[in-house]
């Protein structure tokens, strides 16, 4: 079903060509666009016999009417201004620029749930090369999924913005699943590489930010080669922006192969994850420990737990930081300057990132 305002669209484009003035009315005469308000009074017996009848085009009223069909079906009615030689055509016309419309929404509709579909993962694999086939979609293309995080609450929409960005139908495919993410299956090359997928990234984050004036967060899965397997590349793209959402808040491009130890710890069961904290921290959290201790941490991890360039960084004397590691030492058991602790105390931080999250989400 196209909307009204397409409707609106078209028959003001074809009344500017034609100069006749042009009306859409719905099988059962309620007005659906017209480019002449004297004619949004189209609901006489007359059209009503015409709908009913087996004519595809009749003259009433001094005015042309021609049916659109859709499987069949009189979808709409389409009424010209006048009933002469000169009108038919111009109906004629415009009935068949609408049936071909209905024709490619229809198309785009039946590709949107086929997609769908086959990223929640509930077509069956003989279903989905049969239902590839018929639309006329490619198996064997090496695609992956990106899923953009972006403000819904913006008078932009950011959905048709991206597919302005990827105009190809056949090949790229945007939809939503839910409100939270925008999905692009994108057909890639066979010799594009990782840091090409990601400027692809980068191009949807940048083009979104400059028409909604706000953050844009886009993730990537791993390509796939095979239908089949592009539900695997938007979950995989999906853990990445709930894994950038617990350990790196401030990255706006995530890619799935880029992960990291993050990746780790979010598929670890959440008992291990509190049995691990207690473990090492000897029953303490890392909320215990105050603020000038977390960033002496953070910043002694930032410059490579290299002592005299994190003084230098946190504007204190090397003695003072030494004092500082000396007393988490003996909070923890940990001695930060030392390869191994660092590790363990760097991990646990993670972990301890990651159950506050899942505390907060009420998983």
């Amino acid at each position: 079903m196209l909307s009204n305002q397409i409707l609106q669209n078209t028959i003001d484009g074809l009344k500017g060509i034609t100069r006749r003035d042009i009306c859409v009315v719905e099988r059962d005469g309620k007005v659906l666009a017209s480019t002449d308000y004297q004619m949004n009074e189209i609901t006489d017996d007359s059209l009503s016999a015409f709908v009913a009848s087996q004519a595809e085009t009749q003259s009433l009223l001094g005015n042309n009417y021609f049916k659109v069909f859709d499987n069949g079906i009189a979808e709409y009615v389409v009424v010209i201004k006048g009933d002469d030689d000169e009108s038919y055509r111009i109906g004629k016309i415009t009935a068949f620029h609408l049936q071909s419309l209905l024709i490619a929404y229809k198309e785009r509709f039946d590709k949107d749930n086929f997609i769908k579909n086959l990223l929640l993962d509930n077509l069956l694999l003989v279903d989905i090369y049969s239902r590839a086939k018929k639309l006329r979609i490619e198996n064997n293309t090496r695609r992956v999924v990106y899923l953009v995080e972006a403000d819904n609450e913006s008078e932009i929409n950011p959905v048709e913005v991206i597919r302005n960005m990827f105009p190809s139908k056949g090949r790229d495919f945007v939809t939503v699943v839910d409100d939270k993410y925008i999905i692009l299956v994108k057909e890639i090359h066979d010799r594009d590489s990782n840091e090409e997928i990601e400027k692809q990234a980068m191009d949807i984050r940048d083009t979104l930010c400059a028409e909604m004036m706000n953050k844009v967060y886009v993730s990537m899965g791993t390509p796939v080669t095979d239908l089949k397997n592009v539900s695997n590349s938007y979950k995989e793209a999906k853990m990445a922006l709930e894994v950038r959402r617990i350990f790196e808040p401030e990255k706006s491009i995530i890619n799935y192969d880029k992960l990291g130890i993050g990746r780790i710890i979010y598929q670890l069961p959440l008992p291990l994850c509190k049995m691990f904290v207690g473990e090492v921290l000897h029953g303490q959290s890392v909320d215990q420990f105050d603020e000038e201790t977390l960033s002496t941490i953070g910043m002694f991890f930032e410059c490579s737990l290299n002592i005299s360039e994190t003084a230098r960084q946190l504007y204190i004397h090397r003695n003072t930081l030494v004092y500082r590691l000396d007393r988490i030492q003996k909070m923890t058991g940990l001695d930060l300057r030392t390869f191994d602790d660092a590790i363990m105390f760097k991990i646990t931080m993670m972990v301890s990132r990651y159950l506050e999250y899942t505390e907060r989400n009420g998983y």
